[in-house]
């Protein structure tokens, strides 16, 4: 299926539920529950062809078929590892969760903070699994993938050596649910070892649906204790770490009794009375259930002797083992990152949470055509996919008294993990944010051009240009109309991204891009040149007549007309039929021809860029789709369009215009083609 058809196939089947966590996307067209069914029915464990245990599945690199780290690796299943294998035991927690010989600390954390939250985690594992009723080799999981809920079955032997898990494993050693989760998580990313380094951030994205933005706490948000306020009340999802300095730092425990390299959560936020000031307060859980922290606040500290007993008993009587307060000041000072997952409104049942306004878009960067890099390329800048959120309602509770509109921007590129075993990585990518001038308010079918952004500066813009999966910011700005526009660092990089907005309110947020529509006149000028002949046949005729001119120009870059260029020519014009061009329209073609002359770069040749302001000028409006059809089709690997392939293209469009109208009988802008009408357009 073309690119364009499969878009507009996965338009329909999101329209239609398909990709929600309650009807997810089978990956690779597996469906655990006919599989299983089917090995029951034959009495075989489930082999799954789509995910062998095969070194390929391993990894390309470090762990590749090659390399000695998998020596020794054979695949088992878990009851050839243990007599009594368990999928949970009880609720899962974060001690079935060990780290093994993968690099991949970054996904185990997120998997941890899963724990804590019950219904989250039930999104993610299935619980209806066993080792026991109904087994058959066979388990699956649901991750969350660029806007839709994927669910991956894996069959359950895996990666051992010497009998014990190589890679993910619980603390017992009976518990198979996190190794098995990774796993799939592993296949859906192509290999074991394409996890291997990650943001926690990440993970939880893949575990909730929810957009994560990060905060280093040494350059704090001066607003962050009202975000995090915000974010609990919204049920998001907040983990805080200290970061380590060399491996023997990783869980080092500090003289105030904090855990270093360690996942912490943040469970509340509140402020107390305290000797006539306020105290902001932050209420801290470790995963271990112990080893608290012992400075001010904590749960036998002086401090809570001078708040109210109402304070006192509202805060102290919620806190848990493992759990204590701190001051605001203090968390501050003590850790180094917080990461927040916000999540999406169909994660949050009941009304005791405030939920998030959700908008996505889904999009390409190509080169030549809409990958035109950052601020740094004004040249190209303005070629990116350009997207409008309208701002209407102010927060509730304002900043300093000023009225402004929260939201989330969240730029994810597509599929990268993936495109590892391909050699390719992460690209830099960022976004900028313009307000919209009023004279564009409400115009949705406008693509602004290089004049807009060598005249404006951005109004706000991503923290960062960074080579990570996903660039995510949080930004308050007055109510209005704002074009944001995601890039990578350098034009001319192919991507496929995701981009999302989380607002407090709700928020219009669309693509915005030019028409397609042709404005050309059919001009009658006089004559250029001499017509020698009456009538025109045979492409190879008009070739050489038409050769014989441009050639003799020195402002154009040419080899001279193909004769595919010619046939087009003159079946553009050939009104009658005959395959030949009239002297009436052999001079309409001479006038064209002219007219491009005119449009053509100085240079003898254009860039893509100058194409597409080219195309414009010869009265055609394109959107990004059909321009990027054109320089894949006419554009040489330079992303040069040489003379003959401008005429070449432009002559097409005008052919096609002409040919839908034609068919376009009501003039609503849709036609109906029969299979006879298809074939001749074709040929």
């Amino acid at each position: 299926m073309s690119g364009i058809a499969a878009k507009l196939q996965h338009n329909r089947e999101k329209a239609q539920g398909i990709g929600s966590n309650s009807h997810a996307v089978k990956y690779l067209n597996q469906d655990y529950e006919s599989l299983r069914a089917s090995c029951l029915d034959r009495g075989q464990l489930f082999e799954d062809d789509c995910f062998e245990p095969l070194p390929s599945s391993l990894g390309f690199n470090e762990l590749g078929p090659n390399s000695h780290k998998v020596r020794g690796i054979t695949w088992k299943r878990p009851k050839e590892l243990c007599d009594n294998p368990q999928f949970i035991v009880e609720n899962a927690t974060r001690t079935d969760i060990c780290q093994g010989a993968l690099g991949d600390c970054w996904l185990l954390a997120a998997i941890a903070s899963l724990t804590l939250n019950k219904q989250v985690l039930s999104r993610v594992v299935p619980h209806d699994q066993s080792f026991e009723e109904n087994y058959a080799g066979i388990f699956h999981f649901e991750f969350w993938q660029f806007g839709e809920w994927v669910d991956v079955v894996v069959d359950d032997r895996l990666p051992t050596r010497d009998g014990e898990l190589l890679f993910v494993h619980s603390a017992e050693g009976s518990e198979f649910w996190s190794a098995l989760l990774e796993k799939a998580y592993a296949k859906i990313n192509g290999c074991y070892e394409a996890l291997s380094g990650g943001s926690t951030t990440e993970g939880f994205e893949d575990f909730t649906g929810g957009i994560a933005e990060s905060h280093e706490l040494k350059n704090a948000d001066p607003h962050l204790f009202k975000i995090i306020k915000k974010a609990l009340e919204r049920g998001s999802l907040l983990g805080c770490s200290i970061d380590i300095t060399s491996s023997a730092d990783s869980e080092a425990v500090t003289y105030r009794k904090l855990v270093k390299g360690h996942a912490y959560s943040v469970t509340g936020a509140d402020k107390v009375e305290y000797r006539g000031d306020t105290v902001q307060l932050i209420r801290i859980r470790n995963p271990w259930g112990q080893v608290e922290w012992n400075g001010a606040w904590s749960d036998n500290s002086s401090e809570w002797r001078y708040v109210s007993s109402d304070d006192r008993a509202r805060l102290t009587n919620r806190s848990e083992d493992g759990e204590f307060w701190m001051s605001f000041s203090d968390f501050l000072r003590q850790y180094s990152r917080l990461e927040i997952c916000n999540l999406t409104p169909d994660a949050l049942t009941g009304d005791e949470y405030k939920k998030w306004a959700e908008s996505e878009f889904e999009d390409t960067w190509r080169r030549g055509v809409s990958a035109g890099g950052c601020r740094n390329y004004p040249n190209s800048f303005w070629m990116n996919p350009q997207f409008v959120i309208k701002l209407d309602e102010v927060d509730d509770d304002p900043d300093d008294g000023e009225e402004g509109c929260t939201f989330i921007v969240g730029l994810m590129q597509k599929n990268r993990r993936r495109m590892r075993k391909m050699g390719q990585d992460m690209e830099t990518i960022g976004f900028a944010i313009y307000e919209l001038p009023e004279e564009y308010s409400g115009k949705r079918q406008v693509h602004l051009k290089k004049n807009f952004f060598l005249r404006n500066c951005s109004a706000a813009r991503s923290e960062t240009f960074i080579n990570l999966r996903e660039v995510c910011n949080h930004f308050s700005l007055p109510p209005g109309e704002y074009l944001i526009i995601p890039s990578t660092f350098e034009p001319n990089k192919n991507g496929d991204f995701y981009v999302r907005v989380f607002s407090e309110k709700q928020a219009d947020f669309q693509e915005i891009d030019d028409p397609v529509e042709s404005h050309v006149e059919f001009d009658t000028l006089s004559f250029q040149i001499i017509i020698l002949m009456i009538f025109l046949s045979l492409f190879h005729y008009l070739q050489r007549i038409l050769n014989r001119v441009v050639t003799k120009r020195d402002d154009i870059k040419t080899d001279g007309f193909s004769l595919s260029t010619c046939r087009n020519m003159i079946n553009l014009l050939d009104k009658d039929g005959s395959g030949k061009l009239g002297v009436v329209e052999f001079k309409i073609l001479w006038t064209k021809i002219e007219k491009f002359l005119r449009d053509a770069d100085q240079s003898g040749c254009m860039s893509a860029s100058e194409m597409r302001m080219a195309v414009e000028a010869a009265g055609f409006s394109l959107n990004n789709t059909l321009h990027q059809i054109i320089v894949a089709r006419y554009s040489e690997p330079s992303l040069t369009i040489d003379f003959d392939n401008f005429v070449g293209s432009l002559i097409r469009l005008e052919s096609l215009f002409n040919t839908f109208n034609t068919l376009d009988k009501d003039g609503d802008g849709e036609i109906e083609l029969g299979f006879m009408e298809v074939r001749v357009e074709m040929w």
